[in-house]
């Protein structure tokens, strides 16, 4: 089915965003976007094709967007999840690890940690409020487009993370 720029589709667009444990080189990226684009151009739920889009963001962040008139099924994601789990152990990287925290140092570089790395980078400063975080749940492309993935952690559940134990944090 047509594998299409990311621009071209709508802001109700699905969208999953997912992290890569460190950096891809541009062989890794090469190897990636390839195996995704022709997944791409196959994909289907229920028989029914899907118009969709791929991109890397950042060297860490594989975005996959699907036009919202088809609405994929639960067995076509997990094909999706399943093909990205193969690529993870051929790239060497973890590409569907939920838990981790990404946002950018100090040098605008992303990083990746754990829940618990990211509460004690926060209590030695080394994260902030103004630090920028990554919601990689959104769930559509306009999320993506306006500011709801990328923005400041007091903006984001990833606040509550950065409060003292105990601690009431509302976002």
């Amino acid at each position: 089915m047509p594998v299409t720029a990311m621009k071209n589709l709508p802001d109700d667009a699905h969208v999953w965003i997912f992290g890569a444990s460190s950096a891809l080189n541009p062989e890794q990226s090469e190897v990636l976007l390839r195996a995704v684009e022709e997944f791409q151009r196959n994909w289907a739920a229920h028989g029914a094709p899907l118009t969709t889009a791929g991109d890397l963001r950042d060297q860490r962040f594989l975005v996959v967007a699907v036009e919202p008139s088809v609405d994929p099924s639960g067995c076509s994601i997990d094909r999706l999840f399943k093909l990205l789990q193969s690529l993870s152990g051929e790239l060497g990287i973890s590409l569907v690890d939920s838990g981790s925290i990404f946002y950018r140092d100090d040098r605008g570089e992303v990083q990746a940690a754990t829940r618990d790395e990211f509460r004690n980078l926060a209590q030695r400063g080394a994260v902030t409020g103004e630090s920028i975080v990554f919601d990689n749940a959104v769930q559509t492309l306009g999320d993506l487009r306006h500011g709801r993935w990328e923005r400041p952690a007091s903006q984001s559940w990833h606040g509550r993370l950065m409060a003292p134990a105990g601690a009431f944090v509302s976002t």
